[in-house]
């Protein structure tokens, strides 16, 4: 199943973004061992749009082939995780949280279960308790601090970027 609506996404730093004329309705977790891997978490959140309805509206993203079938692409500049592609396929799976509107892909079910975390289904039950001691995370000032010095992209599509030379930017480490 496919839905109409045309969905659009890119990287944090803004150097790749992408636009997706359809969806699929393929939203799932993948446990498996190489997904934990490339997005560096327990799981990979993704949802497939048909390749032929996808275009490239900034930038190139690099890839890393990490099995014969298989491309996993991110951001060359900051690094984020975009998609899991089977080369041979006709679809490509974008990461859930590199769209802009990632609360419409509600997942609908697991894959790669047999590297599944054994404590996963104990995540509703943490308690929400703010700052866990280990850093700055709720703490006013450094919120203030990092949302005075953002330079991540918006959540939308934009003509160019950085926005205006005193806004966010992208640091070169070039």
């Amino acid at each position: 199943m496919t839905t109409p609506e045309a969905h659009s996404g890119g990287c944090q730093c803004g150097a790749v973004r992408y636009h997706a004329t359809e969806m699929l309705d393929s939203a799932h977790l993948c446990h498996c061992r190489m997904c934990q891997k490339a997005v560096g978490n327990i799981f990979a959140a993704l949802v497939a749009a048909p390749r032929k309805a996808v275009a490239w509206t900034r930038g190139t993203p690099a890839r890393f082939r990490s099995s014969e079938h298989v491309d996993r692409g991110f951001c060359r500049d900051c690094g984020t995780p975009l998609f899991y592609e089977n080369v041979q396929g006709e679809r490509i799976n974008f990461t859930i949280g590199s769209l802009d509107r990632p609360q419409d892909f509600p997942p609908i079910g697991n894959m790669g279960n047999e590297a599944r975390m054994p404590w996963f289904d104990t995540l509703p039950t943490i308690r929400n308790e703010g700052n866990t001691g280990e850093g700055d995370d709720d703490d006013p000032q450094w919120a203030a601090a990092i949302e005075a010095s953002n330079r991540q992209h918006p959540d939308h599509d934009t003509d160019s970027w950085p926005v205006t030379a005193t806004g966010p930017a992208r640091q070169d480490n070039k």
